[in-house]
């Protein structure tokens, strides 16, 4: 026996999984994870018997309910699965899997299109987070053809506007959780901050890279990647994160100078793979580090004139323009992060779980 429970696999900027209904999953928290594991076939490298991808970018959830809080339209929880763990993790954010959140509701009859766009307010539930995302509706209908390019996902679609309200300290207690915008910690000099993802940035030299290294060098590198999560642990205790060596965050960026006329050159790891691109809130985060004198990635980084700024992180794969607004009284106060992203539907239907694990409703 199984239980079918309905769900929509989107792509969501360059991250994809299954969208669940909240009210068409367990309510209860542990039956739910279990739920979700069987769904995407977690604990295995492969995930042979589920709908994941066998890499932590297609191994990712969302789950979606018409809002409870005033003035906001959907929440959005996020889960960040592994191919061969068993855990569920609904701690940190996902820029890419929201880009999925409006397209789905509309989808799925959980809002209506307000013209020929249509902007709705979306709360993350997993940080507390709000942002507008606009997604075109000609006819009333979502639209995924357009020419909008990102890289890291084949060819053009419809744009979809992201614009974050309120991205600093997310995870941790504010932007910079030491209380500084550089440390030396384990014998590295390190920018610790959080503008929507927890990330530790220090400069790849000073691990003895380059910062051009190919994904497959760098996932091969077994010392640096040991390396780095001696780093990781020790910046977790200082950021106030506790022991996370169970957990996603925070994020370790290695930059450098860019080489594509870019911003800043970025290698970044998620936390154990090195990333084929870049997340969308690791790229905000890179980005409002560039812009704070003092940081790590600012030694390096170059930077256009103006407020705002468009920041463009170079990644493996391309880059990741997000536009950053400071606050001209305080420049470590950042007002407005936006960006531009692109999602699709690939399949609707109904996903089948082990009646074992849950027998539904």
């Amino acid at each position: 026996m199984q239980t079918a429970i309905r769900c929509l696999l989107m792509r969501g900027g360059t991250s994809k999984g299954p969208f669940f209904d909240e009210a068409d999953l367990p309510a209860d928290i542990a039956t739910r994870d279990r739920v979700l594991l069987a769904a995407m076939g977690s604990p295995d490298k492969r995930q042979i018997d589920g709908v994941g991808g066998a890499h932590p970018l297609t191994s990712k959830v969302g789950i979606v309910r018409r809002s409870r809080e005033p003035g906001v339209d959907l929440d959005f929880l996020f889960a960040q699965l592994q191919p061969d763990k068993d855990t569920v993790d609904t701690t940190p954010n996902c820029g890419n899997m929201l880009a999925a959140v409006v397209p789905f509701a509309l989808e799925t009859g959980m809002v209506v299109a307000r013209g020929d766009t249509s902007t709705f307010r979306v709360l993350t539930l997993n940080t507390d987070m709000r942002c507008d995302i606009t997604v075109h509706t000609p006819g009333g209908i979502v639209e995924y053809a357009g020419d909008a390019r990102i890289d890291g996902a084949p060819g053009t679609s419809a744009p979809i506007t992201i614009d974050f309200l309120d991205t600093a300290g997310s995870v941790c207690s504010s932007l910079l959780p030491t209380g500084r915008v550089r440390d030396t910690i384990d014998g590295i000099e390190v920018t610790c901050i959080d503008n929507g993802m927890p990330l530790v940035i220090f400069a790849a030299s000073a691990v003895g890279r380059t910062g051009a290294e190919s994904v497959a060098d760098l996932n091969a590198d077994t010392g640096l990647k040991a390396r780095i999560e001696r780093l990781r642990i020790a910046c977790g205790h200082a950021m106030g994160l506790g022991d996370v060596a169970t957990k996603n965050y925070p994020k370790m960026t290695l930059v450098s100078a860019p080489r594509a006329g870019g911003a800043i050159g970025t290698r970044s790891f998620i936390p154990h793979v090195c990333h084929d691109a870049i997340g969308v809130l690791a790229a905000v985060t890179v980005g409002t580090a560039c812009v704070l004198p003092g940081s790590v990635a600012h030694d390096v980084a170059r930077l256009p004139e103006g407020n705002p700024r468009r920041v463009s992180v170079e990644h493996p794969t391309g880059e990741f323009s997000v536009e950053l607004e400071t606050d001209p009284a305080d420049p470590t106060k950042v007002i407005r992060a936006a960006l531009l992203r692109t999602a699709r539907c690939l399949m609707r239907g109904e996903v089948m779980v082990p009646a074992s694990v849950w027998a539904g409703r």
